[in-house]
């Protein structure tokens, strides 16, 4: 009888072993994790990507690297470079990929259901992180490696690296105690498990509010808008009126053209009000958690506060140094805002509107100050900003001053997430050599996150094997009527040229190890800054701004109007943002057991003198830089800080014999600032460029303010 059961148990026993081994396999067979296939040394299998891909994807590559870490945090040899530091950047292949999807899911194509996933990936993200962050014995071996640099210097990008490495494990508790590890894990996966909830509630928030017009409500919109609106609708379910949907590419147009007042002051309500309407995505009580447990982390740390933990590997070094850039700015925005609203007040005044200037009136009255100033219709400006145009006026740019050639890919070699996408090969014009894909997704839809922004789905770095780039870029223009060109603003076109500054940035890299493609974060928007200066130079003017349906150049007097108001309504734009990015650093700041948010920002913008006539630009409910993620908490002034490197950069082209094209600039600029990626300290590699640091004179001059005297 017992011979019977063993043998039963050994078969249970089999079965079980069997089972398992098919469940492995089962992992190994799904999509997410599969090696890429097809050219370019495999691309992402877009077309087949599956919500319930995701998770077991996850769970798997998230194993799977934790495995490669304990193997090389158990090594018995004596740690050195080449036995930690090297696997560590090899390891995680499988996971990378995984993410890959995961973040299109989440930002590009977003769901009820995958936010479910999302939800219950998250916490588990956070611990799979912090297992290899507290990894005892990894961190021993790292810090040796570190200590033995110190000694023994290490060749500059393997220096920069351990550097790197050994901070970045530093910071996040390798060294603390065992009890304070538990805790600081704990802290992280609460955290994770908030910045989901945050994020989800504003996307939330978006889809849910849309305010649809009827036929008698569309008086001053422009044309091209109206159709788009039309189409909008309809996707919704609402043929025959126009949708103004709660985001910023449909909010921004609406209220600068929108003769309907009360229309207006509801769509900005509706817009500036995501995350703070006390129901179930109300973020205020968030945001409270979030403070909070941000700070009994770094407390843990030994830190007074969040900022002087999040700077101290920044550009700015403390929160006092960021501080004192904005506070030597913000005095001059305020007497620009003033200045602004008294030319809005009187032509409502003229207009017989009898109305005060309010936040709802500002881009509206704006528009009309910019005509009867400058003469200059922002409509009149878009009919030469067509999307197809300014697509080759990106390509341009690139092959002037990156050498790199555009070309887009045969329809259907390369697999796409939404019909959407295109996609170009990029080359060397010289050589013809491979460097990467560009893909581009344009238009807004449901499921998208708002705004714009760019992404890698693979870097580069030697040690990888120099695979070519998979970068992208991703905006929210309002898709036209069919038939229709897409038209869009000054301020999108800039945005459009932005975004394309992070890409180049990604595909002119030239490291050897995959932790140099990260970035110092008041540092990264500086050349993509830098690039938005380019949609202004006469070749891209006279190529590719053309009339969409003439083709005619714009005129030069159109020309001379949108340059004569470069600094225009820079009061409000200045204002709008420093208001956030100072509330940033007051949050970050302040005890947060004295932080109720919706109290909180009311009086502390009192206190900074914030004009009546003007909000910020994202309000705390919405502050998805800050409150959906770590990357710009306490580090939204950076667009500032490198709006200064971006001033001073622009005036060395200005100054060249061959203005923004020339070529020894040129030469320079990709080699320090864009090819090193993260492989050069920012101010080193600045100094490098212009052979000094950046002065703030510049920045002040292209805004239109008073330079400050030298102390």
């Amino acid at each position: 009888m017992k011979k019977v059961l063993k043998n039963a148990g050994m078969l249970a026993l089999a079965t079980i072993l069997s089972s398992n081994a098919l469940a492995q396999d089962k992992d190994m067979d799904n999509i997410l994790l599969a090696e890429w296939e097809g050219p370019y040394a495999g691309v992402p299998a877009f077309d087949k990507m599956e919500v319930d891909l995701v998770k077991p994807a996850m769970e798997k590559a998230m194993e799977m690297h934790l495995a490669e870490i304990d193997e090389i945090a158990s090594n018995p040899e004596a740690a050195t470079f080449e036995n930690t530091i090297v696997p560590m950047e090899k390891a995680g292949k499988e996971l990378r990929r995984v993410f890959t999807y995961y973040g299109i899911f989440s930002s590009n194509i977003s769901s009820p259901e995958f936010r479910e996933v999302q939800k219950e990936l998250s916490p588990k993200i956070s611990e799979y992180s912090s297992k290899i962050s507290q990894n005892e014995d990894l961190f021993k071996r790292i810090e040796k490696v570190y200590k033995d640099s110190r000694e023994n210097p290490l060749d500059a990008q393997e220096q920069r690296v351990i550097d790197l490495i050994y901070e970045e494990f530093a910071m996040e508790g390798a060294a603390l105690n065992e009890d304070d590890k538990k805790r600081y894990a704990e802290i992280n996966k609460e955290l994770s498990k908030l910045y989901t909830q945050f994020s989800n509630n504003v996307l939330a928030e978006e889809e849910n509010y849309v305010v649809f017009l009827e036929d008698n409500q569309l008086s001053g919109l422009p044309e091209s808008f109206i159709k788009s609106s039309a189409s909008a609708a309809e996707e919704r379910g609402e043929p025959g009126k126009y949708a103004i949907t709660n985001t910023r590419s449909s909010m921004d147009p609406f209220l600068t053209y929108s003769d309907e007042r009360e229309l207006r002051e509801k769509v900005w309500n509706n817009y500036y009000s995501r995350g703070d309407n006390d129901d179930e995505f109300d973020n205020n009580d968030v945001i409270k958690k979030i403070l909070k447990l941000r700070d009994e982390r770094v407390e843990l740390l030994g830190y007074d506060n969040f900022a002087q933990w999040r700077l101290q590997n920044r550009m700015a070094k403390n929160p006092e140094n960021a501080m004192e850039l904005m506070e030597a700015v913000w005095p001059a925005a305020l007497a620009r805002v003033e200045q602004e609203v008294a030319d809005m007040q009187a032509i409502a005044d003229k207009e017989g509107a009898n109305i005060t200037i309010k936040p709802w009136d500002y881009r509206y009255y704006a528009e009309k100050v910019r005509k009867d100033k400058y003469d200059l219709d922002s409509e009149e400006v878009k009919q030469y900003l067509e999307l197809g145009n300014l697509t080759q006026a990106l390509f341009f740019t690139a092959g002037e001053i990156f050498n790199f050639e555009f070309t887009p890919v045969e329809e259907g070699s390369v697999p796409v997430f939404h019909e959407d996408v295109n996609v170009w090969e990029v080359t060397d014009k010289s050589t013809g050599d491979l460097i990467g894909l560009w893909y581009l997704d344009p238009f807004a839809r449901q499921g998208k996150r708002s705004g714009a922004w760019a992404t890698t789905y693979r870097s580069y770095s030697e040690l990888q094997g120099g695979e070519p780039v998979l970068a992208s870029n991703n905006s929210n223009f309002i898709e036209a009527a069919e038939g229709e060109p897409v038209l869009i603003s000054w301020d999108d076109a800039t945005t459009f040229f932005h975004e394309f500054g992070h890409a180049l940035h990604f595909l002119a890299a030239d490291v050897k190890y995959p932790t140099l493609n990260g970035g110092v974060r008041d540092y990264t928007e500086f050349q993509s800054q830098l690039l938005e200066r380019w949609l202004s130079t006469d070749e891209v003017i006279n190529r590719f701004l053309r009339h969409h349906e003439t083709n005619e150049v714009i005129p030069d007097d159109l020309v001379a109007k949108i340059k004569n108001a470069s600094t225009f309504n820079q009061g409000f734009e200045t204002t709008e943002f420093l208001a956030s990015a100072l509330m940033d650093m007051k949050y970050h700041t302040t005890d947060p057991d004295e932080i109720e948010p919706r109290e909180f920002e009311k009086k502390t913008l009192e206190e900074l003198g914030m004009p009546k006539e003007i909000v910020m630009r994202h309000r705390s409910p919405h502050f998805g830089h800050v409150f959906s993620g770590e990357g710009y908490a306490t580090g939204y002034y950076g667009y500032l800080w490198a709006d200064v490197l971006t001033s001073d950069a622009a005036e060395a082209f200005s100054e060249a014999p061959g203005g923004f094209y020339d070529k020894n600039v040129a030469q320079k600029l990709v080699k320090y600032l864009f090819a090193p990626r993260n492989a050069m300290d920012p101010a080193e590699a600045y100094r490098s460029f212009r052979g000094r640091d950046a002065k703030i004179d510049a920045l002040m001059r292209d805004r239109g303010f008073p330079v400050p005297e030298e102390k």
